[in-house]
């Protein structure tokens, strides 16, 4: 049997790149998203020509009763999951100054970037827990994708921040309860990457790159960071619970 990987907004951007490395990895996927299926079938149908068995698990991930059916879809479908990608996010709706920042946009980014991998988490964790104790074999991984935002301030969008450090704590708890059970738990920080959400900000960063933001001066793409989880996913680094990778073409490096 193929080992699971479930990916949380696995059907465009960073997921879709992420779905599509571990389909190449050999894995069977679950795909969530928020649009109706026949809007992500020409991704779904890619995920599956690679060799994938692919069910999508519609829902938001910021409500617990979606975040209940997509774990029920995938036990009644595939009776296992090894692998949790927690990608799933959101940046606020409108950039604000944290000084004139709202607490509705506070609270539908936190809900949805932290509150509900939190809890998405917590059931896959349990699930995992299960399997391992009635199969000794059983091997499986959480892994968060969080942003440089984690340590990177960024006042025009804080809550986005904020939600990202908090995964990043999240990934650091996990990884500690999980640790008896041998099932690690990591991070991947993606840096400037090239998808629909970056697209508003492109000629900006362009700019940037262009004079040196990054150490490898181009931008990010999704299959950068695919290539990162895949490698987690199929237990590359199976002495390294709770440690960051980071996929930021050297952006983080502290230069003068």
């Amino acid at each position: 049997m193929k080992r699971v990987a479930f990916i949380t907004g696995g059907t465009r951007g960073i997921g879709f790149g992420i779905a599509i490395q571990l389909a190449k990895a050999g894995f069977d996927l679950a795909v969530n998203g928020m649009r109706p299926e026949e809007a992500v079938q020409a991704a779904l149908d890619e995920l599956k020509s690679l060799g994938a068995g692919v069910i999508y698990c519609r829902g938001s991930i910021a409500s617990a009763a979606d975040r209940e059916n997509m774990i029920h879809n995938i036990k009644a479908h595939y009776g296992a999951l090894h692998v949790l990608v927690n990608n799933a996010g959101m940046a606020p709706r409108e950039r604000r100054d944290i000084l004139e920042a709202t607490e509705e946009s506070y609270d539908e980014v936190m809900t949805t970037n932290l509150k509900g991998c939190y809890f998405l988490t917590q059931q896959a964790a349990n699930w995992m827990i299960a399997q391992k104790k009635s199969d000794e074999s059983f091997s499986g991984c959480i892994i968060n994708i969080t942003s440089m935002s984690a340590t990177v301030a960024s006042v025009n969008r804080g809550e986005y921040c904020l939600a990202k450090a908090g995964l990043s704590m999240a990934t650091q708890l996990f990884a500690v309860r999980l640790g008896e059970f041998n099932i690690p738990v990591y991070e991947v920080r993606p840096g400037i990457i090239r998808t629909d959400m970056t697209a508003g900000v492109k000629e900006k960063y362009d700019k940037l790159i262009n004079e040196g933001l990054c150490v490898q001066q181009r931008w990010g793409e999704p299959a950068d960071v695919g290539r990162a989880v895949a490698a987690l996913a199929k237990g590359d680094f199976p002495y390294s619970t709770g440690q960051v990778v980071m996929v930021d073409g050297g952006l983080t490096i502290p230069r003068l």
